[in-house]
């Protein structure tokens, strides 16, 4: 009995610890229950959204996967450097090598295309929970369930763009099998870029430095959204006009001290707050050291494969990049998730949880297997685990390979009414997952390509014989030997077509594929594999049918037990995190305070490219002390980087900084290593996230870069 009593104690302190701080990625229907005054902020739930008026939250955009945020009435927007990455890239040339370079346009005439970017503004939102869950019934099996709720969501979609013409609706899940809303957006797709700077100063410090504390990264870009002269959404075009916003935001140059209370506006990527110790145990156990391990590998592959050749270079920067940044992320949650023995006290509390549901009949009979239930869907993952992961990363990694299915996906989905396509080949997608082939394409690197395919299939050849991959068995004739598998993939791409853009648009838009096109090796590879990948999307789907089900059980019970209302996990959808700029203590001993400084910069300077080697002008404007406005007088210096403890995770990147007032002085764009546990729980002890100081972005973009039209255009007096 005692041990139960300081059992529970143990979970309510555990819980209070987290929710008495900041914790909380609050969605637009939050805001105005929250007392913003008592956090520090001068700016009311109005002044940030309120429905049919003009709000902070008009100036928010999600842009490249990330946010971004206007801060000119011409369109201009503000994002980190890596979020305009792909862009960059996708312009480079072994003559023009923007990355390592930079991008400056002097003129609007000079703003180059930002491929394959749009700019999404949220307009309005409206809960749909009924109208999803009308759809299904309890006499449903699990995947009849998945399939009705994809069905309802995607009719309440076409009607909603049907009533809004010209915008995007998205419904988007709030709590699994619980809570829907539905979001209309402002997609714009005439993106370009306006100032990159030099990768030495934006990606300053490179993988050494990701997630880590201190900080000297000038992690910003700044790019410009152009419309239609009637200011409607068009594609690019030389007619089309700088965008102008309902809002932009102030820049304040003066930015902010220790202390003070700052606030986010962003569109987090996906936390899993609300799950079960089952399954952080799969994350922890499974999932998230594969991918981890092999995205690793992958990395070194690349980049020795770089070394050599400049164009390979040019072509796999960005897909390193994001391979590094996701490896580095899950390396920090494993440790976190260990660090802080997360799944132990998941499991203490669902202990807790069992005996509350267990005290009376009727939460026994309404709760009482939830959490058995939610085991066993994971104790059967596990199982296929290996295989599963195989599949997925089969199909994934070769550029060809997922080529070849998407193609072979294609022709089958475009002969389906709209509504039933899969999401990518629907009309209203179509246009966005050309763009992505053509991008994949420009970006292909064969020598890479085929290294990974023969991995995959090396990895494929050892799963134990009760998961084995039969067409691939039959291909190879179950010889999985190097000079087999090598044989195997030479063949295939010494014979393929769809290393051709031209051919692969003719068979993606080509309703009625001729034969002939269809009887490409990668396609061919796709039509003999096909049948499992179909097995395996039924058994995902009635997989999340379930646990769908459950969780929101799991979440109704949970509320009940702790007696309050939890925060939903963030979904990339627009939220609000506050609190102030505050250090902290990674380790025994040691404090970390909350700003750098660019003479750490130089200190870190070692001239090896590409990530220590501060351009020369950076250094001779810092040795001639001309810091001008953008010198904090306490630190004698320019800050560089800057600590806080708001709650974020991935798409927050980009996010705007705000100070209290609302105004701009900062860009988010990491958290510290102990906080890339914050996915699954946040700490006011350890959870901290990084921005870029607004104060160093404009000292560069004027002293640096040369851009002190920018500075104008957002209404900031430059340096004297």
């Amino acid at each position: 009995m005692l041990k139960h009593i300081f059992t529970c104690l143990f979970i309510i302190l555990s819980f209070l610890s987290f929710s008495s701080a900041d914790e909380g990625m609050y969605p637009l229907s939050e805001i105005e229950k929250l007392n913003l005054k008592g956090k520090g902020l001068n700016v009311s739930a109005a002044d940030i959204f309120s429905p049919g008026n003009i709000g902070l939250i008009d100036a928010i955009v999600q842009v490249g996967g990330c946010t971004g945020s206007f801060v000119s009435p011409e369109g201009l927007i503000i994002t980190n450097h890596h979020c305009a990455f792909g862009a960059v890239q996708n312009a480079s040339t072994t003559e023009r090598d923007y990355i390592t370079d930079g991008f400056l346009a002097r003129t609007r005439a000079e703003e180059i295309p930002a491929k394959g970017y749009t700019v999404r503004i949220t307009e309005s939102y409206k809960d749909v929970s009924k109208e999803v869950l009308g759809a299904i019934t309890d006499d449903m099996d699990f995947a009849s369930r998945s399939k009705a709720i994809d069905k309802k969501i995607k009719e309440i979609v076409a009607e909603a763009e049907k009533e809004n013409a010209g915008k995007r609706a998205e419904v988007s899940e709030m709590f699994a099998g619980k809570a829907y809303t539905l979001f209309i957006y402002t997609y714009l797709r005439d993106v370009r870029m306006v100032y990159v700077p030099q990768r030495a100063i934006g990606e300053f410090g490179g993988e050494d430095d990701n997630w880590m504390w201190p900080r000297h990264t000038g992690d910003f870009s700044f790019l410009r959204v152009y419309a239609a002269k009637d200011g409607s959404p068009a594609d690019y075009s030389p007619e089309n006009v700088p965008y102008h916003p309902k809002k932009f935001l102030a820049v304040n140059p003066d930015g902010v001290e220790e202390n003070d209370a700052v606030f986010i506006l962003g569109y987090p990527g996906r936390t899993f707050r609300h799950r079960t110790s089952d399954y952080l145990s799969f994350e922890q156990d499974i999932r998230m050291p594969y991918v981890a391990d092999l995205f690793d590998w992958e990395i070194r592959t690349m980049e020795a494969m770089s070394k050599t050749d400049v164009s390979a270079e040019l072509k796999l920067a960005g897909r390193i990049k994001g391979l590094a940044n996701t490896m580095k992320n899950y390396r920090g949650k494993l440790k976190g998730l260990r660090r802080i023995e997360l799944v132990s006290k998941k499991k203490e509390e669902e202990e807790q949880l069992q005996l509350f549901i267990n005290e009376t009949p009727e939460r026994k009979a309404a709760y009482g297997t939830v959490l058995n239930d939610v085991g066993s869907v994971f104790q059967k993952m596990r199982a296929r685990a290996d295989y599963e992961l195989t599949l997925d990363y089969l199909r994934a990694t070769p550029t060809l390979v997922s080529l070849g299915f998407t193609l072979y996906d294609a022709a089958r989905e475009l002969q389906k009414p709209d509504l039933e396509r899969e999401g990518m080949f629907m009309e209203r997608n179509i246009n966005r997952t050309k763009e992505s082939l053509q991008l994949s394409l420009k970006n292909f690197h064969e020598p890479t390509d085929k290294v990974f395919f023969k991995e995959m299939l090396t990895r494929a050849g050892k799963l134990p014989q009760a998961t084995r991959i039969a067409p691939l068995d039959s291909m190879l004739g179950n010889d999985y030997s190097e000079q087999a598998i090598s044989n195997f993939v030479e063949r295939l791409y010494s014979s393929t077509t769809i290393k051709d853009e031209q051919n692969v648009m003719s068979i993606f838009t080509n309703k009625s594929v001729s034969d002939e096109q269809m009887n490409d090796p990668f396609i061919g590879f796709a039509r003999a594999l096909a049948p499992l990948y179909q097995e395996l999307r039924d058994i995902r789907r009635e997989r999340d049918g379930e646990l769908t089900k459950l969780y929101g059980l799991f979440v109704d019970i949970k509320q009940q037990f702790m007696k309050k209302d939890f925060i939903p996990d963030a979904n990339s959808t627009v939220r609000l995190t506050f609190g102030k700029i505050q250090g902290y203590s990674p380790a025994d001993a040691l404090y970390a305070s909350p700003f750098t400084t660019v003479r750490g910069v130089l200190d870190k300077t070692t001239g090896v490219a590409p990530f220590y080697n501060t351009p020369q002008k950076l250094i001779e404007q810092y040795k001639a002390k001309n810091l001008g406005r953008f010198k904090n007088k306490k630190l004698n210096d320019v800050p560089v980087a800057m600590l806080y403890n708001l709650d974020t995770t991935g798409g927050n990147s980009g996010s705007p900084v705000l100070n209290a007032d609302g105004e701009l002085i900062g860009v988010n764009f990491d958290r510290a290593f102990e906080a890339t546990i914050n996915d699954y729980a946040w700490n006011q002890d350890y959870s901290r996230s990084i921005a870029v100081d607004i104060r160093y972005v404009l000292w560069v973009t004027e002293k640096v870069g040369g851009a002190d039209f920018l500075l104008q255009e957002m209404g900031v007096k430059g340096s004297e």
